[in-house]
């Protein structure tokens, strides 16, 4: 049961509003409130369950749209998609799904077409579960007890599966297949100028999805958009850090692959996962916290028995950033 402070609803705020809260709160006792947030209502917990989930997501989601890619005899659309993976999943995280990769193009034809049947449904399950699990998440994060029903539950997380998907396949086609974009307008200067704006796309469009699951999973009112701005932001960002830094340790390390034999590519690809999800469940806690201290509870929690009152003053305000 999660023990974070819940969060009165504040959806009456302004913009200004959370850029002067922001302001007033201090970036740094902000995010440091939000982590112990995140700790009191076990998001540890709820992103290694999202990390299997996303991991499955992956793997099918992958099959399916090389299975698409074969049917419609678009080679030029895998060789894309690799490309795509080894900039987003890092060595051998992205090592298993290219070989999903070349394991669906051995199929043929009619395996082309299974694969893309099962992968497709089987993404969407894995997908709309996974937004169940972001809802529970998120709700504890927010100090609700209680996700919604069964019916409500999944038929939002099928719709935000479907909508943040696009959103996010957005960003994947900016990244994996920038280059042929480029050069599809026919234009130097178009290519040159889509080169530079291509990975601010990628980054837009992924920021704007997580700002969707920020607004639409808590079962709550949830404020304005800038209200979850500086959380999406902060999910982007740990994500870019954590695909870089993994990327260079397995880059510049052969042990990893020696310690692991034939299991690298699953250890890493789950070890990736569940950093992206702890990840994406911070930004969430910064975007809670932060309307914590608009409505003058900034306590992350409750004060346990014996705990000091001054501590956890339910009206109390962070110091105010020099």
């Amino acid at each position: 049961m999660s023990t974070a402070t819940p969060i009165p609803e504040t959806v009456e705020l302004t913009g200004d509003d959370a850029w002067e809260t922001l302001r007033d709160a201090g970036r740094g006792r902000l995010l440091k409130d939000a982590f112990q947030r995140m700790r009191y209502a076990d998001g540890f917990s709820h992103a290694r369950s999202m990390a299997f989930l996303t991991t499955l997501v992956l793997v099918q989601g992958t099959i399916a749209v090389v299975g698409l890619a074969s049917v419609l005899g678009t080679n030029r659309l895998t060789h894309g998609i690799v490309n795509a993976i080894h900039v987003i999943a890092p060595g051998p995280s992205g090592r298993i799904l290219t070989s999903a990769v070349s394991q669906a193009r051995q199929a043929g034809v009619s395996g082309d077409k299974l694969a893309i049947a099962f992968g497709l449904v089987g993404a969407l399950v894995s997908g709309t579960t996974a937004m169940a699990q972001l809802e529970r998440g998120l709700n504890r994060l927010y100090g609700i007890e209680r996700d919604r029903p069964a019916l409500q539950k999944y038929g939002r997380a099928f719709g935000l599966t479907v909508t943040a998907g696009l959103l996010l396949a957005a960003a994947f086609l900016a990244i994996g297949f920038g280059p042929a974009i480029g050069r599809a307008f026919g234009s130097e200067g178009a290519d040159t100028l889509w080169s530079w704006l291509r990975w601010p796309t990628a980054v837009l469009a992924m920021s704007a999805a997580v700002a969707l699951l920020f607004r639409w999973c808590p079962r709550r009112r949830q404020p304005g958009w800038s209200w979850l701005t500086f959380g999406s932001s902060v999910s982007v960002l740990l994500w870019f850090l954590i695909t870089l830094a993994m990327g260079q340790v397995f880059r510049l390390s052969s042990s990893f692959g020696d310690t692991y034999g034939p299991l690298a590519g699953i250890v890493a690809l789950q070890f990736w996962a569940v950093l992206t999800a702890m990840a994406l469940l911070f930004g969430g806690a910064v975007s809670a916290q932060l309307e914590a201290v608009r409505a003058g509870r900034p306590a992350p929690a409750d004060p346990a028995p014996g705990a000091s009152s001054a501590e956890f003053r339910p009206d109390r305000r962070p110091a105010m950033s020099a």
